[in-house]
């Protein structure tokens, strides 16, 4: 039976950092003097648990001594800077964290006591997976959990994971993985298998917070002293819907219409033109960053998130002018659902030539992705709001866009596609490009006309 701060789990690994107490956890993110347990009937559990391991009750006793607590969790509610919240902390001194029956009837009970009260639930993690004392019943916590999660998250609730150091195993795989947000510490063990388990030859960079950010896996890496700003935000974010659609922002751009489709072209293509990033900055007040598809993927060209605006969230998906990968539409397929689910409503950019198109793209699931986000947008319960700001390269920036709430800055078009590549498949030369431009009918004031946008706007919206 390991003994002081050594994993009992599964998935166990290595001191990688500062750890500290599942109290000192709470104690560094919640408003002072506001938490309070959840009640929590625990069932009738032999001194040697369900499989009679020799010791193991004399070895929870000697936790319970070190470390103050009678299990590996400690559940309650309170305020992180002014959002009532039920939080569950990790007591990683407790043998490893590990996750036991009574540990699952904990998080059943704060799970329930959630739902009760409209709650958000924030994850406090701490874990090296699952208590071996207790085999396969321990191990049967990991459906319990992820059961009580999707009932909170199908009750229309947010659930945030914070990864401390480590969350290996089956914490990470449900209560971690499953969040709908997830910041991990910076410098924190994280991934499915510990360092006890993994293979001799295994990288053990790849089983880190920021590994695990790259890959997409978790939504943002923060310094402990930056957890508390960056949790309180998240909660927000996420808890504060607007009333109805967004609004669609204000051009930062040119705000007389182009000439001719081939000046909109190149407007849309001019490299002073503004960005999304600058169109959020301009929008919103803060927001919080959610980053990558949860399926190894990352796309810096999808900016995706929640954000305030006069102290109400509003989600968005930006593309940036590049060609927007699989991850990039999964990631906004992943936003547009999660704000469909919590009733917060949502904003677009669409600034893309296209969707990638190389042999890299194809064997990522480029038509599956794409698909994907048409469905999420088409079948969202909440508005969706569409602004064009630059270019609308066919069905890559189509997928973004709102059926019937799509505006349009002066510096945007839309295209069936690209001009010259129009030109190239009804075999024009090059010296039509600019005339198949005109054709195609792409400028701001041509998309109005048709009925493809509802509106052209300028800084004065």
């Amino acid at each position: 039976m390991p003994e002081p701060h050594s994993p009992a789990g599964t998935g166990a690994g290595s001191h990688t950092g500062t750890r500290i107490s599942a109290r000192a956890a709470l104690e560094a993110v919640t408003d002072p003097g506001t938490f309070a347990e959840v009640p929590v009937s625990e069932g009738e559990f032999k001194p040697d648990g369900p499989l009679d391991w020799d010791g193991y009750g004399a070895s929870r006793a000697r936790a319970e001594e070190r470390t103050g607590e009678r299990e590996s969790v400690v559940c309650g509610t309170a305020e992180v800077d002014g959002t009532r919240t039920v939080l569950m902390s990790f007591e990683f001194g407790y043998l490893g964290g590990s996750l036991g029956q009574r540990t699952g009837d904990r998080i059943e009970a704060a799970h329930t006591h959630a739902r009760t009260h409209g709650l958000p639930v924030v994850s406090l993690i701490a874990t090296g997976g699952s208590r071996m004392q207790e085999g396969m019943r321990a191990l049967g916590q990991l459906q319990r959990v992820a059961r009580q999660s999707a009932l909170t998250g199908a009750a229309g609730l947010p659930q945030i994971a914070v990864l401390r150091d480590p969350t290996t195993g089956g914490g990470w795989a449900t209560l971690g993985a499953g969040a709908d947000m997830t910041v991990a510490l910076a410098g924190s063990q994280v991934g499915f298998a510990g360092s006890r388990v993994r293979p001799a030859d295994a990288d053990p960079a790849a089983y880190t917070a920021e590994a695990q950010l790259a890959a997409g896996a978790v939504d943002a890496v923060v310094r402990p002293d930056e957890l508390r700003r960056d949790l309180a935000l998240r909660l927000k974010a996420l808890t504060s819907p607007a009333a109805g659609p967004a609004a669609p922002p204000a051009a930062l751009g040119r705000t007389d219409p182009p000439d001719t489709g081939w000046d909109a072209v190149l407007r849309a293509r001019a490299p002073e033109r503004p960005r999304a990033q600058a169109y959020l900055d301009a929008y919103f007040t803060d927001r919080a960053v959610l980053r990558g598809d949860r399926c190894g993927g990352v796309d810096d060209g999808m900016l995706c998130g929640f954000g305030l605006r006069d102290g109400r969230a509003i989600g968005y998906a930006a593309q940036c002018g590049t060609a927007t990968t699989p991850a990039g539409y999964r990631t906004a397929a992943r936003l547009v659902r999660l704000a469909g689910r919590l009733g917060i409503p949502v904003l677009t950019l669409v600034d893309t030539p296209g969707a990638a198109n190389g042999a890299a793209a194809e064997r990522a699931g480029a038509g599956a992705a794409i698909a994907d986000l048409f469905a999420a947008v088409a079948s969202s319960p909440v508005p969706v709001t569409t602004l064009v700001i630059g270019e609308g390269g066919s069905g890559g920036a189509l997928a973004l866009a709102a059926p019937d709430n799509t505006w349009a800055t002066p510096d945007g078009y839309f295209s069936v596609i690209a001009p010259e590549l129009a030109a190239a498949i009804l075999k024009r030369p090059p010296s039509a490009v600019h005339a198949t431009a005109d054709q195609l009918r792409i400028r701001p004031q041509d998309l109005l006309e048709l009925g493809v946008i509802q509106g052209i706007v300028t800084r004065s919206q």
